[in-house]
């Protein structure tokens, strides 16, 4: 193969994994509560195999599928965005990420103040909106920072644009990059600058992520150092800390991030295109909206009915995510532990059912394989199963 897509619909997962309760996520399914809102629409996915993924039951299965299919379990212990993107390049975390339920000890705070200059106010888990709601104005008042986390393995900086220019704000985060190392190593620092007045607070699209390094070589890696392209489309490049990417941009929503996945199909390169639709996730997932979130899979299976027909002989496309946040699951506003699609799409694929995969790495040792790069990874490869 000439050139691969992977696209990661982030956090459209399939149904709870079999140790989601140990995760507090027993019974989620992502895709079951889209389609219980009765406005999935999504032919192009239930034409590629969707519906006949095992275990998939809210879909119609197709008699002739146009693409491979089949479920990925997660062998990292997480449920995690950083976690759940480096075993899709080939990296099986058998550790969690450190995560703080009590909020951040005075030894990560203390050492953040003194190189800021500023206070700290929440330090606790919080839904995103929420936090700034309860604890903008305050923020506004004194200047002192909204730190605040999640059940993930995050350190995240809320700042009011007027109050926190969004460069001052992505400074604040390196420091707290370099300070959350070793035991306190997060999987990312994300700034989340917002705007508005008391009672009308507004996140903004500048948000960004400062990420752990991954702890070894990856799928992007392995692309890079054969010479090919290794093009990062939206968070792709701070999940990775831009290790391994030879050209990147972000998105400002899905819409551009499905734009930008045309512009460089219309280029000629030779290597891989992954792209991250985070959309799913923080628009929908964590928002508990699941009318919104099947809507935002309505519009992405129309553009992707568009997207496949300008693709060559030698193009193969991937369709996956890194973990679920099942917007009818109640018990909380966090990610859930589920199996992940795959669709694999492209004129040279052979119809097939894959199953049920034990690892998401077999989607980097799939994609090593197809670009003819070395990589080394617990994956398995499926070349053989879905090349005719």
């Amino acid at each position: 193969m000439k050139r691969v897509f992977l696209i990661v619909l982030d956090s459209f997962g399939i149904g709870a994994l079999p140790d989601a309760a140990a995760f507090g996520d027993a019974g989620a399914n992502t895709l079951a509560s889209c389609a219980a809102t009765g406005k999935l629409h999504i032919p192009n996915m239930i034409a590629a195999g969707l519906g006949n993924i095992e275990g998939v039951t809210c879909l119609p299965k197709t008699e002739t599928p146009t693409g491979a299919y089949c479920r990925l379990r997660e062998a990292s212990m997480g449920k995690d965005t950083t976690i759940g993107h480096w075993e899709i390049a080939g990296i099986v975390s058998d550790s969690p990420l450190p995560t703080y339920p009590q909020g951040f000890p005075e030894e990560v705070l203390q050492p953040f103040r003194e190189a800021t200059g500023r206070g700290v106010l929440a330090n606790a888990p919080w839904s995103g909106t929420a936090v700034i709601d309860e604890f903008g104005a305050q923020h506004m008042e004194t200047g002192d920072l909204i730190v605040y986390t999640s059940a993930d393995s995050v350190f995240q900086i809320a700042a009011h644009e007027e109050i926190v220019p969004p460069e001052e704000l992505y400074r604040y985060c390196r420091i707290a990059r370099d300070i959350l190392r070793g035991k306190h190593g997060v999987g990312r620092v994300i700034a989340r600058p917002f705007v508005g007045q008391p009672g009308s607070f507004k996140r903004t699209s500048n948000r960004h992520d400062f990420s752990l390094e991954p702890p070894a070589k990856t799928l992007l890696d392995a692309v890079k150092d054969a010479g090919q392209a290794c093009i990062a489309v939206g968070k792709i490049q701070d999940i990775f800390a831009g290790v391994g990417t030879t050209e990147h941009v972000y998105n400002k929503s899905n819409a551009d991030g499905m734009q930008h996945a045309s512009h460089y199909a219309a280029q000629d390169f030779h290597g891989l295109c992954f792209v991250n639709l985070v959309d799913f996730d923080m628009q929908f997932g964590h928002r508990r909206d699941a009318e919104g979130y099947a809507a935002a899979l309505n519009e992405f299976d129309a553009w992707l009915g568009e997207f496949l027909p300008t693709l060559g002989e030698e193009d193969l496309v991937l369709i996956t995510a890194d973990h679920g946040c099942d917007p009818g699951y109640a018990a909380t506003t966090d990610h859930t532990r589920e199996f992940v699609p795959l669709l694999v799409l492209g004129k040279g694929v052979k119809p097939a059912d894959l199953g049920t995969r034990n690892c998401f790495a077999d989607i980097a040792a799939t994609v090593a394989q197809l670009l003819g790069v070395s990589l080394e990874t617990p994956g398995e490869s499926f070349v053989k199963e879905i090349l005719a």
